[in-house]
């Protein structure tokens, strides 16, 4: 049997080896419980759960339905910020002199407990308030030549246009001098000219007023055409497509409908049970402004055709500040101050008074979108009349339109009876009378 020489020294060094690496195992564990017992906390973890649970009274820098939060730790213990925020009303109801302070400073509003979160939880949130705020990096202008791409290294748009107009010139100046070559050629062989011909003809504006029968349809032509332009501009009266009155506090609902998908009936909630749509009342608007006191827009930043319009986040946040001068909101002291102002929006849609439309009736019983009469409102920066609420055009929708009778016992013996009428599975809104004057004409 042959020996395997340094048996026992392999096993020797991987002995050792295991040793070492169960040390360093034991040593990150001992670390990482020294950090989490330190009450270090995550501040990317913290943003995440200060916006989820925090952020609808309290804001870092501004007093707001809470007090504001940066820099807390500095003012109060940590263990009276865990007991705090996991049972906030049995400090009060202590008689805890730091909980009886807020208590009293904010209009004696309850701060809702939160049991659920942990110690480690809390730290997340506290070293989110203790980072310093990051800054808004200015958006960068791109200059023209970069816009250029590869115009500063070729021959520029200018060099070559100028090359074209010099070569067209040049052109014209050549068919002028072969224009007159002919001329003298044609002179010295004795041809005449076609120009001297045409001057012994009888003018063409006396030939076509010698001819009545060339006179009569041009007459005939030009009445028909002055009657169809003057029924187009006639029926345009009264049809404001595309109208969009400037108000006077921008309201976006590219933001508030499309970024935010805000339902349009929070807004507009008459729309459900009520002939018109209704103007939200602007305590619905501060439903929401109470806490969202600027705009920060997307994390990307504005786009560069709100840039070129002037929608910057500066823009936003002026208007929130209107609203706040409407409805005499105190920023500072978080109260109303009953010095209130009516802001006087301008109307868009506006039927004719003879004309009869129930919201209600299309929005819950019909459960026709409101894109449908009012188009793509979640990309409209600025409220604009989509559709031309013309007679013609209301009846082309009924005709088209099916009538959703599923799971409507009103409509199931008219729906039978009208079906075998007309022969057809699913009924319009035409054949079931949406055509009658009385439906929409008092």
């Amino acid at each position: 049997m042959k020996k395997v020489p340094y048996r026992n020294l392999i096993s020797k060094v991987l002995g050792v080896s295991l040793v070492v690496v169960l040390l360093l195992s034991n040593s990150l564990l001992a670390q990482e419980s020294a950090v989490a017992s330190s009450g270090e906390g995550d501040a990317a973890k913290g943003k995440q759960l200060f916006n989820q649970n925090c952020a609808a009274c309290h804001a870092l820098n501004k007093k707001m339905t809470g007090p504001a939060l940066a820099g807390v730790t500095e003012k109060y213990d940590k263990e009276w910020l865990y007991q705090w925020i996991k049972n906030s009303p049995a400090m009060i109801k202590a008689g805890d002199a730091d909980a009886l302070k807020i208590y009293n400073e904010y209009n004696q509003a309850a701060m809702t407990p939160f049991p659920l979160l942990s110690n480690q939880d809390i730290d997340d949130i506290l070293a989110y308030t203790d980072a310093p705020p990051v800054v808004a990096a200015a958006p960068v202008a791109v200059a023209e030549g970069a816009q250029g791409g590869g115009d500063s290294s070729g021959i520029s748009n200018e060099i070559i246009l100028g090359a074209l107009a010099l070569v067209f010139a040049l052109l014209v100046m050549m068919l002028v001098l072969v224009n007159k070559t002919l001329r003298r050629i044609a002179e010295a062989n004795g041809v005449v000219l076609e120009k001297e011909l045409a001057e012994k003809r009888l003018p063409i504006w006396k030939a076509f007023a010698q001819n009545q029968f060339l006179v009569l349809v041009f007459s005939i032509f030009l009445l028909l055409s002055a009657a169809y332009f003057a029924y187009s501009w006639m029926m345009q009266v009264g049809v404001d497509q595309g109208y969009a009155p400037i108000q006077p506090i921008h309201y976006s609902h590219k933001i508030h409908a499309g970024d935010n998908a805000i339902e349009c009936k929070y807004c507009h909630s008459s729309a459900r049970v009520s002939k018109t749509s209704g103007i939200p009342s602007l305590n619905v608007c501060m439903n929401c402004h109470k806490s969202i006191y600027e705009y920060k827009g997307n994390p990307e930043g504005p786009s560069q055709e709100d840039l070129a319009n002037g929608y910057t986040n500066e823009f936003y946040t002026g208007e929130i500040k209107k609203l706040y001068k409407a409805v005499g909101w105190d920023e500072e002291n978080q109260k109303y101050t009953g010095e209130s102002k009516p802001v006087e929006w301008v109307r868009i849609h506006n039927l004719p008074d003879f004309a009869y439309f129930n919201h209600s009736q299309h929005v819950s019983v019909a459960g026709i979108e409101c894109q449908t009469c009012h188009g793509p409102v979640e990309e409209m920066e600025i409220m604009y009349q989509y559709s031309p609420l013309t007679m013609g055009w209301c009846i082309n929708c009924h005709r088209e339109t099916n009538v959703k009778v599923e799971g409507n016992e009103y409509y199931e013996k008219i729906h039978a009876e009208l079906s075998q009428k007309y022969g057809v599975d699913k009924l319009t809104a035409a054949q079931m009378g949406g055509l009658e004057c009385g439906k929409c004409h008092y």
